[in-house]
């Protein structure tokens, strides 16, 4: 962990002596200063001195100040400004809305608008079906945040979750062609969020809430399923748990192990630990142990979280009631989606030959992927600068490029895990190693083919029932 990332890249500006060797000195020091330079441009050149900008990848901000120092030291070099590249590309805004029709003349303008939209106005009156048709809403979802659980930053408001929700927004444009917008909601009530989401509902084709803190989350997305006719997705819950256990198909692949006989230890029981261990059992998963912070959940234990309350009754065959590093002890599987650095190399050690880790706590997991490498047989993380990035985009553009296509508002096991096996089999076994179980997140055909898998279960007829 530690190594320089684009998401902490930087282009520094600095003056230089007009030296043959002036950019090679520039990159050097940063070199030394452990970035990663990925362009020198010269932008202003004369007889004594150069400017160059020297754009690099840093570990974190104070590793930035670090190689910024780097750079001044250095013999008649001044750092003229420093740019962070991140917050250069959010300038403004990730979104802007563009017409899908040209209005080039008045016949063109009243068309759609007065009077001609009046018409349209009257058939939607007549028959509010035809809103999917005839407006936005049969392409467009709204990605509904209250800004409780942002990443792993927390509880950061309205305000600081709209850069994360106008990125989720554009990747739905980007991978599946879906148009979504950000919705930030200055409430952190329930009652206030459920009602603002079905006011606003006449517009979207579809709901992702995203970022809401458990266990608020669930009443939330239960609520909006019963009571809106367009699907509601929680994104943390459900895109997580799909390409979990497409990640883990293709896992248990590679070391030739069946879900059925495997033990699983999840580390996390908040609304992505709950959504994973469902799925997994969905599929096949018998074995589950589930740890929160003081250790494996058990029947017979109190909980007043309805969710931890059917994780106790559910999970753990064996009643196991140890902490999760006893836990882990013969684990063929370990899936963390809770904190940084709660695992040690020794930890991994003690699991079953061959094992499994998915550390998926970001920005930095649960376990050293290097150190967790040299004792399973398989690593993944939610990070892209490690092999195997277990990424919701792989997930969560094709599901409702899906759902809109099949007009349809429920969302079912058989749906998530047709999604999973989409998403698996986009490796082939000829690409699949112990370092590539997950496609990437650029596959084109990932979102078509998880659309497709959707659709496909949404259309098939409902199964005979006995007289």
């Amino acid at each position: 962990m530690g190594a320089p990332s684009p998401g902490y890249s930087l282009t520094i500006r600095v003056e230089a002596p007009a030296t043959i060797t002036a950019t090679s000195e520039l990159a050097a020091a940063v070199g030394a200063a452990g970035g990663s330079v990925t362009a020198l441009d010269v932008v202003e050149s004369g007889h004594d001195n150069v400017v160059v900008d020297v754009s690099c990848n840093t570990t974190d901000t104070s590793h930035a100040e670090q190689i910024r120092g780097a750079l001044d030291d250095l013999e008649g070099v001044h750092v003229r400004k420093v740019s962070d590249r991140t917050f250069l590309m959010h300038l403004g805004g990730k979104l802007e809305i563009n017409p899908k029709v040209a209005l080039r003349n008045r016949d063109d303008l009243s068309r759609a608008y007065t009077p001609g939209v009046a018409r349209v106005c009257q058939a939607i009156a007549a028959n509010k079906d035809d809103a999917r048709r005839l407006t936005v809403k049969r392409n467009t979802i709204a990605v509904v945040s209250d800004g409780s659980a942002v990443l792993g930053l927390g509880n950061i408001g309205p305000e600081a979750a709209l850069p994360v929700m106008e990125g989720k927004a554009a990747l739905f444009k980007q991978f599946a062609g879906v148009d979504a917008w950000p919705v930030c909601l200055d409430t952190q009530d329930t009652e206030e969020i459920i009602a603002v989401v079905k006011a606003i509902a006449p517009v979207y084709g579809g709901v992702n809430l995203e970022d809401i803190a458990a266990p608020r989350c669930f009443e939330i997305e239960r609520r909006l399923r019963d009571e809106l006719d367009i699907p509601v997705f929680h994104d943390d819950q459900h895109g997580t748990a799909i390409v979990t256990l497409a990640a883990l198909v293709n896992a248990l692949k590679v070391v030739g192990k069946q879900i059925g006989d495997v033990k699983i230890v999840v580390s996390g029981v908040g609304a992505a630990g709950h959504a994973i261990i469902g799925l997994l059992q969905a599929s096949g998963a018998t074995n589950i142990v589930a740890c929160g912070r003081n250790g494996a959940i058990a029947r017979g234990q109190e909980h007043t979280d309805a969710h931890r309350v059917w994780i106790a009754e559910n999970t753990n065959p064996e009643g196991f009631t140890g902490s999760l590093h006893e836990a882990i002890v013969g684990a063929d599987v370990f899936i963390g989606v809770s904190g940084p650095n709660i695992l040690a190399e020794e930890h991994v050690a003690s699991m079953a030959k061959d094992s499994i880790v998915f550390a998926m706590a970001n920005p930095d997991p649960e376990v050293d992927p290097a150190a967790a490498g040299r004792h399973a047989a398989v690593v993944a993380t939610g990070r892209s600068d490690f092999p195997n990035q277990i990424n919701n985009v792989l997930a969560f553009p094709g599901v409702f490029r899906g759902l809109l296509d099949a007009q349809t508002s429920e969302i079912t096991d058989e749906m998530l895990v047709a999604a999973a096996e989409a998403i698996a089999s986009r490796v082939s076994d000829a690409e699949l190693n112990p370092g590539f179980i997950i496609p990437s997140v650029f596959d084109p055909k990932v979102a078509t083919e998880v659309a497709a898998a959707i659709v496909a279960v949404a259309s098939a007829p409902a199964p005979a029932t006995a007289n």
